[in-house]
């Protein structure tokens, strides 16, 4: 049973940082903005997405090394390389160095920068157009649609990157390396097994995608919405952190 959670002390300590700088650099990255529109919000998003990726390369890297330890291997002759994550980005810091703990980080950050665009905007979209208000009674079945909804589009729009990414960052385990670069890794995979190489996994990280990110971007809308009730808040908005609160013509997700 423990097999299902292997390396799953990487996104544990990661995901609360990322998610802090992500809807942190997101509500600062508005107020610079200052006009909330689909377009501002892709590109508040887009950069949240770009920073992020100096905690999340890393944190993926450890995680996937995790996973791949002892594959192949009979269980009473299996030897564990890691003790834990963080023993794997040391063991990796002492052999390649900075450059090693971040293998993947170009294609991290061609992945990590269109798809949180894309889960903010969506997220935006989906909430104008469900209406979701604070008086509304299906406010948070509608919020929970719409951050699952988001999630699913962010890694439809960006998950053959993340094929690339996910086989750079396994590659070299066990001494052997089989990619040079990410072009040569495109190449070789497509020769090997078609286009649908980039569709490899995609089904079981749909089916993650949409509760983690129902579960997340609701629990931020609703925790904004609680901890600025004295402020009176007119719609379901996670982050006009930027701006007093103001009547506005039609509703606003952020």
């Amino acid at each position: 049973m423990s097999g299902l959670y292997k390396g799953i002390g990487s996104p544990m300590m990661g995901l609360t940082f990322i998610n802090a700088i992500v809807f942190g650099v997101q509500g600062n990255a508005m107020r610079r903005l200052g006009e909330d529109t689909p377009l501002n919000q892709f590109l508040a998003g887009a950069a949240a997405g770009t920073i992020q990726c100096v905690i999340c390369c890393p944190m993926e890297l450890a995680k996937t090394r995790m996973q791949m330890q002892g594959t192949g291997e009979k269980k009473s002759s299996s030897r564990k390389v890691y003790k834990n994550s963080l023993d794997c980005l040391a063991r990796i810091y002492q052999r390649e160095g900075i450059r090693g703990v971040n293998r993947g980080m170009v294609t991290t950050l061609i992945r990590e920068t269109p798809g949180f665009g894309v889960y903010f905007l969506a997220y935006d979209l989906l909430t104008r157009s469900l209406g979701c208000e604070p008086e509304d009674p299906y406010m948070i079945p509608k919020l929970l649609f719409a951050g699952g909804m988001s999630g699913i589009a962010s890694w439809l729009s960006t998950y053959p990157v993340d094929v690339i990414k996910s086989r750079l960052q396994a590659d070299g385990v066990g001494g052997k390396y089989q990619y040079s670069s990410i072009m040569d890794c495109t190449r070789k995979s497509i020769q090997r097994e078609g286009w649908r190489v980039f569709t490899r996994g995609l089904t079981s990280t749909l089916l993650r995608a949409f509760p983690v990110n129902a579960a997340t971007f609701a629990t931020v809308t609703l925790f904004l919405l609680y901890v600025r009730s004295d402020e009176a808040p007119k719609d379901c908005e996670t982050a006009p952190l930027h701006a007093p609160i103001q009547t506005q013509t039609q509703p606003s997700s952020l």
